[in-house]
Order: C-alpha cells, then sequence, then structure tokens
C-alpha cells in the first residue's frame, strides 16, 4: 500500500472514529540492533464502522506487513483482534531491526527519522521524531493518545521524557499536544561490553601450562 495512502486512511479514521491509540515499546542493543512491539487500537462501535475499517487496511495483516517490511527487519509476530469488552479492535506488530536507524527505510516511519549519533567523548545521542497529525472534522485532540517506550543500552544523561526508570524512557502524548511535530531524545553514555572474566584467562594459561609440561615429559620419555 501507497504509504501517503496508508497515512491519509488512519487519518480518514481519526475523523470518523475519533481516536486511535499508539503504543510504542523499543529496545536498542549496544551495536544499535534491536526489537519493537506496535500496538494501535481504536473504537469499533458499529457495523458501518466494522467495514470502513476492513476496507481501509490498516487492521488488515497483509496491508500491516508492507508497511513495515523491509530487507534490515525481521516481522516476528502481527496480530489483528478485536475487544469485546470495550469494542475495539487491535493491530500489534513485533519485530528485529539490525539498526535502529535502518528503519527510516520503512514506509510506517519513513519520517520518523530514527537516529543514533556520537555526541560528546563517550556518549550517543538517540532522537525519532514523531510527525504532526491531522486533525479536524470534530476529532477530540484529547481522546488520541501516542506513548512511546525506550530502553537505552546505557546510562541516561539527558533525556526529554515525562518518565525515567533507570534506561527505560517514556513519552506520552495527546494529539494536540504534537502539533508540527515532537523529537524525542536522550542522550546516554553506551554500557562497556561485558569484559571476558579473568578466572578464564587463568584457566587458559593453567591449561596452556599442564599441556607443556605433559608434552615435555613424554619427549624425555
Amino acid at each position: 500500500m501507497n504509504r501517503k495512502l496508508f497515512a491519509l486512511l488512519i487519518y480518514t479514521t481519526l475523523f470518523l472514529n475519533g481516536c486511535l491509540n499508539y503504543y510504542q515499546e523499543t529496545t536498542v542493543k549496544t551495536d544499535g540492533s534491536g526489537n519493537m512491539f506496535v500496538h494501535y487500537w481504536m473504537k469499533n462501535t458499529n457495523s458501518q464502522d466494522s467495514l470502513f475499517v476492513k476496507q481501509v487496511g490498516i487492521f488488515n495483516p497483509d496491508s500491516i506487513k508492507g508497511e513495515f517490511a523491509s530487507k534490515y527487519v525481521k516481522i516476528d509476530k502481527i496480530e489483528v483482534y478485536a475487544d469485546s469488552s470495550d469494542t475495539t479492535i487491535h493491530a500489534k506488530v513485533e519485530f528485529t531491526f539490525q539498526h535502529l536507524d535502518s528503519l527510516n527505510n520503512t514506509k510506517a516511519f519513513k519520517e520518523a527519522n530514527f537516529s543514533i549519533k556520537n555526541g560528546a567523548a563517550g556518549q550517543k545521542i538517540f532522537s525519532q521524531f514523531i510527525p504532526p497529525v491531522a486533525t479536524g472534522f470534530g476529532v477530540d485532540a484529547a481522546s488520541f493518545s501516542v506513548t512511546y517506550v525506550y530502553y537505552l543500552p546505557g546510562d541516561i544523561i539527558t533525556h526529554n521524557a515525562q518518565e525515567i526508570s533507570k534506561n527505560r524512557l517514556t513519552w506520552r502524548y495527546k494529539l494536540s499536544e504534537i502539533g508540527m511535530g515532537k523529537t524525542i531524545t536522550a542522550t546516554y553514555r553506551p554500557f562497556k561490553l561485558k569484559e571476558t572474566p579473568v578466572w578464564i584467562y587463568t584457566l587458559a594459561f593453567a591449561v596452556l601450562v599442564i599441556v607443556i609440561i605433559f608434552l615435555f615429559r613424554k619427549n624425555k620419555s
């Protein structure tokens, strides 16, 4: 599906239903690779809504796969379901990526500008752009929300998140707060890669000494 059409369909869904919520949880590893979980949902209160949802495709597994597909991405799971308890319809996507900025090659994130750049000595700067969402036609801006959760591979130095717990950062916005777009960002000092324990070197050296002694004695005999 053409990305502009896909975006238009999402906006149209917003106009007619007044609420499309979005949740994104991302874990980034030290080498820049990682995994992401995306979950979005909306009210689906009557048969007309159901027919419209089927037609627009944002809750169609094949359409969803096309939006997140890339040679740098491995899609692990796509799930679409209706929840009768609150008359909502949901879509969930789970995938892994080779590097965070490789997500810019997907249709769904073409405008997200994912980035991890070098900062001051020993620091990295993460950022993602949240593009503006169309409004109008009676959309209740307060009923639309987006949530972004990031687990970054380091000690957080600065950030513009609303919540932080160690290396877990959370950003939450209502439609009215996004305006012309938001950039979420954080500077962190990467965790050091796990070093080989000293005892392994000691053990290896001991084994080497034993082998040398054994060979020496064998040659003498």
